[in-house]
């Protein structure tokens, strides 16, 4: 027998709610809404009576009515990044407990996506936004900066933020690897880096500006490729970059993947790490403390980035104004482990 679909006349109203749980129809809203304002027995009358009849709030009805709903956009470049992962817990943690829940859209680092998903998210009146990117297209940074709900934009501290940004110097971290990389004696280092997206662009550009005035730059040791991460492709890319300079003795990578694909390239070639060869990387996943030898890293706040993000946006939604720190820079620190100590 065919399932019957329900009409719309058909599912619980609200007012069905407040006949349920004899109350009024404002109290059911209130609690639904703000349950922090309704009285314990009041708010237990109508969460039973919303679990026995089913009922849903249509979220495009309580947009209309409050010109937000409880929706918050949270916009990454990639769900199996497992950067964007931990940027992920810590959002989750600071919505918990709260009325407000996260939906996700994933642009995989393509700008013209990522404007898609801002003009749809804002079509959905979200409380607010939180953008893993700086780079967005002209059209994309317009519809951020007069967006009707408060913004974060998170991973750097950029001057161009369009409200609020929270994360670290792209920029500094770089150069603070290369610099380990040159203080532990290493002065022929190169550096491995995929995707190339705009932030991977800047950090190469790092590298190259601290390697030229280090008087180490040599174009024949940056190896970069525009196809996705992953360890085989650090592998890879190793093997590319000793094939042009074999004399290369020390390596910065743009992410973990690459460096542990890296470490592991050398170790099938019988490269001794850190002796023949320096590993830097960059984030500092689990996975790279556990390597054999582990793997020196600058270690970025990621998740720490995600729970500031979440608690900018709360208290900017819930008192606009409130956030006088709107660039906040939480920091990176270098890692230092097996594969550059040649102690």
């Amino acid at each position: 027998m065919a399932r019957k679909t329900k009409t719309p006349s058909d599912r619980p109203t609200l007012v069905d709610v407040a006949r349920e749980a004899g109350v009024s129809a404002i109290t059911v809203s209130r609690t639904i809404r703000s349950p922090g304002i309704v009285s314990d027995k009041a708010r237990r009358k109508v969460e039973e009576a919303i679990r026995r009849l089913g009922y849903t709030p249509d979220p495009a009805a309580s947009a209309l009515a409050s010109r937000s709903t409880s929706t918050i956009g949270l916009l990454v470049p990639s769900l199996t990044n497992n950067v964007f992962s931990d940027v992920l817990r810590g959002v989750y943690e600071g919505v918990q407990g709260t009325r407000y829940f996260v939906q996700i859209g994933n642009y995989r680092y393509s700008a013209l996506e990522e404007e898609g998903l801002i003009r749809n998210f804002l079509s959905q009146r979200p409380a607010g936004l939180i953008v893993s990117s700086m780079d967005q297209t002209p059209t994309g940074r317009r519809l951020l900066e007069t967006a009707p709900c408060p913004v974060v934009q998170i991973m750097e501290i950029a001057e161009g933020a369009v409200d609020m940004c929270v994360g670290f110097d792209q920029l500094a971290a770089v150069r603070a690897g290369a610099q380990h990389l040159q203080d532990c004696g290493y002065r022929r280092p190169g550096f491995l880096s995929a995707r190339m997206d705009p932030r991977a662009q800047r950090r190469l550009a790092a590298f190259r500006e601290f390697a030229e005035g280090a008087g180490m730059l040599d174009d024949r040791r940056i190896i970069t490729t525009p196809q996705p991460s992953s360890v085989g492709m650090g592998g890879h890319l190793l093997e590319q970059l000793l094939s042009q300079a074999p004399d290369t003795d020390a390596v910065m990578c743009n992410n973990d993947d690459l460096a542990v694909g890296a470490l592991m390239e050398a170790q099938r070639r019988h490269i001794t790490v850190p002796g023949q060869l320096g590993i830097c990387s960059y984030n500092d996943i689990e996975m790279a403390r556990h390597m054999v030898p582990a793997l020196t890293a600058v270690a970025t706040p990621r998740r720490e980035i995600g729970s500031r993000a979440i608690a900018m946006l709360l208290a900017e939604i819930d008192n606009p104004g409130s956030v006088t720190e709107r660039r906040v820079d939480l920091g990176f620190e270098m890692m230092i482990r097996e594969s550059t100590s040649r102690r």
